[in-house]
């Protein structure tokens, strides 16, 4: 049976591919969930504006792994379902089955990869700083690691571990849900908060009050990727050769583009 299902996702996956799954691989259980139900469920971050961006005013989705989970059921042939998930929930949600992969540009770091699987990157930003026009206390990077300045960060963010590691000076505050880290922002609360590049570009895009504090030179690049949980090779080998194909036949690139993102894009 295993290795019937292997060939069916084998042969919905790989239609227009150069390249097939080992023979050798068995199919694990999410790849045979997947063909047996016809089903992908993606988890998705849906705050995060260009990636994975649901609007308040009509629930609509868009954001470049919104267009390209949408290539993966297509390449797949499956019908595809979101599930919304977190950076704080991630390994949760991906472990205990809810979701098959998450597609919500998941920064690669040691922490994630002692518990989950990953692709090879698509995406990868730096961090930057977003404070207020006419800031008085931050105006440049090098203000925000001082004594008494207040740094935002939002939980289960890569920027929670980084920054806790990097400020020496400054106080780190870690903004959990319902809060916002703009609604902290705005009220005073902090001086600054980081964000990676995709999420910025919703404060540059939105609001006039917002400026961008970036690092004069490379501070934490971390790449980005889709994410797995263990023990199915097969699931993931599939979800990798997608990556592998959209970097090289413009999908991404054109996702991107639609996006604000190609700046950031790996090839």
């Amino acid at each position: 049976m295993k290795s019937t299902l292997l060939l069916a996702l084998s042969a919905a996956f790989l239609i227009g591919a150069t390249s097939v799954l080992p023979a050798r691989v068995q199919a694990g259980p999410v790849a045979d969930r997947v063909v047996r139900s016809g089903t992908l469920r993606v988890c998705i971050w849906p705050d995060y504006y260009g990636v994975t961006y649901r609007n308040p005013r009509d629930g609509s989705l868009s954001g470049i792994d919104i267009d390209l989970s949408a290539q993966l059921a297509q390449d797949l042939n499956v019908r595809l379902t979101y599930v919304d998930s977190s950076f704080a929930t991630l390994i949760r949600d991906l472990n205990s089955g809810i979701c098959d992969v998450a597609m919500f540009a998941v920064g690669v770091l040691p922490q994630r990869l002692a518990q989950l699987r990953f692709t090879r990157p698509y995406l990868h930003s730096d961090i930057y700083g977003v404070t207020t026009k006419g800031n008085r206390v931050v105006r440049r990077w090098e203000d925000i690691d001082q004594p008494g300045v207040q740094v935002g960060v939002q939980a289960g963010t890569f920027m929670e571990p980084v920054m806790a590691d990097a400020l020496r000076q400054a106080r780190l505050v870690v903004v959990k849900p319902p809060t916002s880290r703009e609604r902290e922002l705005e009220s005073g609360r902090i001086d600054v908060f980081m964000a990676d590049y995709p999420y910025s570009r919703r404060l540059l895009d939105n609001a006039d009050w917002a400026e961008l504090v970036g690092p004069p030179k490379p501070f934490h690049v971390l790449p980005y990727a889709y994410a797995v949980k263990p023990g199915d090779s097969a699931w993931l080998q599939a979800v990798d050769q997608f990556v592998a194909r959209i970097r090289g036949d413009g999908r991404l690139d054109a996702a991107a583009r639609r996006h604000g993102l190609s700046s950031i894009v790996v090839h």
